[in-house]
């Protein structure tokens, strides 16, 4: 089978109309092996083909959807009255196929558009209202802050394109222990498989790397706490007195650096708090976002935890954050790419937004030798735990580090990538059934022959606390994916199209706007 190809240059010169959308336009499908080049051109010219791209166009071409047997009721909660059913055997191919729901990008590219759309509006919801938070909430301070991991262990890097490691420190000698120079006067650029990597591997601790892996969901919540009681002690306040008349918000994903360590950034938020209970009032007069980012940095420099030996005879770790905290004002501060443009709140959002779909092996060569080390760390950590469980008849449980292997693909860190404080904005899972009560008004629309109107969307969050209607169901598991490996290549490509064609739009609206 021969399948079209394009570039981007071709495929987006005409400004007028997307080229993907004309009749010759074909996907991009490149490095089939002979066998998924067989499967998807078998599933072009099968019979079904069309009711397998309704399918797949009904899940947005989900790279590996689950798929369900049963049937359902939609009942009137008041009358008990049975407004509609509907069975999977209606369904094009006999059952029903909904979506993955998977965030990372490398497994599902489709999902994590929709997972990376509602964690963006999320958190922009948190910084110019909207989705239910009120818009008197791009008043309050606000603060981009990065938290990063403490050093393990010198390792390759970029210095604003300068040389990588040209001096040493003054405790270190020319060479390590182990013979090894501990100076790089080497450039490192974009993607030089050296970045990242220690420069003794010997030298690098990595046990102590994975306990502060492990560990680094606890920092941020001890931080969390901290952040409270500096901001109460910098405004002469107790702590009581200051969660009566003040909140603070945030907004939290995870990013993985090239040494394999996870960092935080977030958006920080302080709230009002009224007598009648409004939760995103006014910030109190004296709380600025100048004032909230020093008491960021003073917390992170304060926070610590006493980690718990990594195996018998080992010793007890004080965990802090690193050194390099990085809070900036967002509406008072300028963009470190572009130290000429103001940091702007869409920027902030898209960019949290962005990193909470990617995974260890998104941000990280899979295969580096620095990770390859780590993982065999962990792997050889667990083995030792079983052997002292054995030996000693104790259960796995109460080791503190029992389920360490279960983590082994995330490097240890097993925390939520994307976290959000309650009172931040809407939830994830609102936004969700928000989107399912949309798509079944529009179904409904669509049937009766009219036209949805959707000016205003935002009753559809509204309605998520008057919902009359219950939805009674009986479903099986029928298993995940696609019948064939090229059903799941031809969803990958129709799934990058839409991306494509989305960005194309994006593009055109920027256009006629500037």
């Amino acid at each position: 089978m021969t399948v079209q190809q394009f570039s981007p240059t071709s495929r987006h010169a005409d400004t007028g109309s997307f080229p993907g959308y004309s009749a010759d336009a074909g996907l991009d499908l490149p490095d089939l092996s002979p066998r998924l080049e067989q499967e998807i051109t078998d599933r072009i010219v099968s019979r079904d083909f069309d009711a397998w791209a309704t399918t797949a166009a009904r899940v947005g071409h989900c790279t590996k959807p689950i798929r369900l047997r049963g049937h359902a009721q939609t009942i009137d909660a008041s009358t008990g009255e049975v407004l509609g059913s509907y069975s999977s055997d209606e369904e094009p191919l006999g059952v029903l196929h909904v979506r993955c729901g998977n965030r990372r990008a490398a497994d599902c590219p489709s999902c994590s558009r929709v997972y990376a759309a509602d964690t963006f509006h999320l958190i922009r919801a948190g910084v110019v209202g909207g989705k239910g938070v009120p818009d008197t909430v791009s008043e309050n301070p606000l603060v981009f802050a990065t938290l990063t991991a403490p050093s393990f262990g010198s390792v390759h890097g970029t210095r604003n394109g300068r040389r990588c490691r040209p001096y040493r420190a003054k405790d270190e000698a020319d060479r390590c222990p182990h013979d090894r120079s501990t100076v790089c006067h080497a450039t490192h650029t974009d993607g030089d498989p050296m970045l990242g990597q220690p420069l003794c591997g010997d030298c690098y601790d990595y046990p102590s790397h994975i306990v502060w892996q492990w560990w680094a969901p606890e920092l941020w919540r001890r931080f969390t706490i901290a952040l409270r009681r500096v901001l109460a002690r910098v405004l002469g306040i107790s702590a009581n007195r200051l969660a009566k008349i003040a909140t603070v918000q945030f907004a939290k994903v995870a990013e993985y650096q090239l040494r394999g360590l996870v960092h935080f950034h977030a958006l920080v938020r302080v709230d009002g708090k009224t007598t009648d209970g409004d939760s995103h009032a006014p910030a109190p007069v004296g709380i600025t976002a100048a004032l909230l980012s020093t008491a960021i940095e003073s917390a992170a420099a304060s926070v610590w935890f006493d980690a718990p030996p990594l195996l018998g005879g080992d010793l007890v770790r004080r965990l802090r954050f690193g050194r390099q905290v990085d809070a900036r004002p967002v509406r008072d501060a300028h963009r470190t790419d572009d130290p000429e443009k103001q940091l702007e709140a869409e920027q902030v959002a898209g960019y949290l937004a962005k990193y909470a779909t990617k995974s260890a092996t998104d941000s990280t060569d899979a295969t580096s030798p620095h990770l390859h080390r780590l993982r065999s760390t962990i792997a050889q950590t667990v083995d030792r735990q079983r052997f002292e469980a054995a030996a000693t008849d104790a259960p796995m449980a109460q080791y503190p580090y029992a389920l360490l292997g279960k983590w082994a693909h995330m490097l240890g860190f097993r925390g939520h990538f994307s976290s959000k404080s309650r009172r931040y904005s809407v939830t994830l899972g609102r936004l969700r059934r928000a989107r399912a009560r949309f798509q079944r008004r529009l179904a409904t629309a669509s049937r009766e022959g009219r036209t949805l109107d959707t000016r205003d969307l935002d009753e559809l969050l509204a309605d998520d606390d008057t919902e009359t209607t219950l939805v009674v169901g009986q479903w099986t598991y029928a298993g995940s994916g696609w019948e064939t490996d090229g059903d799941a290549e031809l969803a990958r490509a129709a799934a990058a199209r839409a991306r494509e064609h989305a960005q194309w739009r994006a593009a055109q609206s920027r256009t006629q706007t500037n």
